[in-house]
């Protein structure tokens, strides 16, 4: 495939990128003047929307150094690196690739691209879909976070049907 060819593949993968990238941020906006930070609306009983600020990472991990801290700087170079490397992966996909791995790659890169805008403008990622049942309490997320974990059971679905057609080639004992 020419250089041309494969960037012409790559455009369709990088479009469902920019569409996950599209529908986060104006999901957040729409929270952003809907609800005051910490306000907590009951839909359900087991769903809330929330309007929570995350500095951390996944599950608020290294939270805490507020917008200026380093973990700012830290989590946008990792999104650039890990984005740029998603971009690499998918325009070197061999033409006969299955399914799940482009379109996995494309809702990661989406994913990490959606909380990476947010990191740049506020310092922080807001998320705002809360589940939780009784006292047991799932850590709020936004739709880049949602992205980003089917992205990942996709990349694991593809590497078991792989290992399976490998096997059924003959190619892994």
């Amino acid at each position: 495939m020419t250089a041309v060819g494969q960037w012409r593949s790559v455009v369709g993968w990088l479009g469902i990128s920019a569409l996950v990238v599209i529908l986060d941020q104006f999901t957040k906006w729409i929270v952003s003047i809907n609800l005051a930070v910490n306000e907590h609306i009951a839909v359900w009983p087991f769903f809330s929307w929330v309007r929570w600020h995350n500095d951390g990472a996944a599950f608020s991990m290294l939270a805490g150094g507020g917008s200026d801290g380093w973990q700012r700087w830290f989590f946008v170079g990792l999104a650039v690196v890990v984005s740029g490397g998603i971009v690499y992966w998918l325009r070197n996909l061999p033409r006969d690739s299955a399914p799940f791995l482009p379109v996995a790659l494309a809702l990661v890169l989406g994913g990490a691209l959606g909380n990476l805008v947010d990191r740049v403008w506020h310092g922080y990622v807001i998320d705002f879909l809360h589940f939780h049942w009784e006292a047991a309490y799932f850590p709020a997320f936004n739709v880049a976070d949602s992205a980003i974990t089917v992205g990942a059971g996709l990349l694991i679905l593809d590497a078991i049907l792989e290992g399976r057609r490998s096997r059924a080639a003959g190619r892994v004992p």
